[in-house]
């Protein structure tokens, strides 16, 4: 699992790094609000331990941002703000957990992997949009019981897709995401992935979208009544 730790104080920062690492997380770091509310909305983790004294943009404006935007990751806020009304706050602002600083690590690995479990319980192993479904289990898509045949860069596309039904993502992210470290490859050609993808949905009763200047967004088309 992708943990991404927000935290400001760097010796902080490099002993949880190395303490979630250990415990067999993989860990993205950022230290102020602004980076980590980019990284949230890019889906970078699959929970957040937060702190909310951070530069930019404090822990409580960003988890009242990613709640308003419907961003449901998990957070963790870690405070020295130890009261009964910061914690009552802290929740209020839209967080899952709370822990005073000094805390015990152990303590944290254990109420990171209960919300991991707990997200997944509800996600009920997987995500749909339309007939189309993600197994998270077998990482594969399927079409009600049938499999999709599905390209590596097809199935990286069409899984940020269904992260995020009826929202958009950017071309650049698809980018990012699909043709990761391929310098002389041009941003156009996530349009021939995006139009392959299509094709394959066909009959699934999911589509994917285009908005201009905005991106790409998957839509269950029954739902919006067969708009476009």
């Amino acid at each position: 699992m992708h943990i991404l730790l927000v935290e400001d104080d760097i010796d902080m920062s490099r002993a949880l790094v190395r303490a979630l690492e250990r415990r067999g997380f993989q860990v993205t770091h950022c230290g102020d609000g602004i980076s980590a509310l980019s990284h949230i909305k890019d889906g970078i983790g699959d929970l957040v331990v937060l702190d909310l004294n951070i530069p930019g943009l404090d822990g409580l404006h960003l988890l009242q941002r990613i709640r308003s935007q419907d961003i449901g990751t998990p957070v963790i806020v870690l405070t020295a703000r130890g009261a009964v009304g910061d914690r009552v706050v802290g929740l209020n602002a839209g967080a899952d957990d709370y822990l005073a600083k000094p805390f015990d690590l152990d303590e944290l690995d254990a109420r990171i992997r209960a919300l991991l479990r707990r997200r997944t319980n509800a996600d009920d192993g997987g995500q749909r949009c339309g007939r189309l479904r993600f197994d998270r289990a077998s990482g594969a898509f399927y079409c009600d019981d049938e499999p999709l045949e599905l390209t590596p860069r097809e199935h990286t596309l069409l899984k940020a897709l269904i992260a995020k039904p009826g929202h958009a993502v950017t071309k650049e992210k698809f980018f990012r995401l699909v043709f990761p470290m391929e310098e002389n490859t041009q941003l156009e050609a996530i349009e021939v992935v995006v139009h392959r993808v299509r094709k394959k949905l066909m009959e699934t009763g999911a589509e994917i979208m285009t908005l201009r200047g905005l991106g790409y967004l998957l839509r269950d088309r029954q739902q919006q009544g067969g708009e476009g």
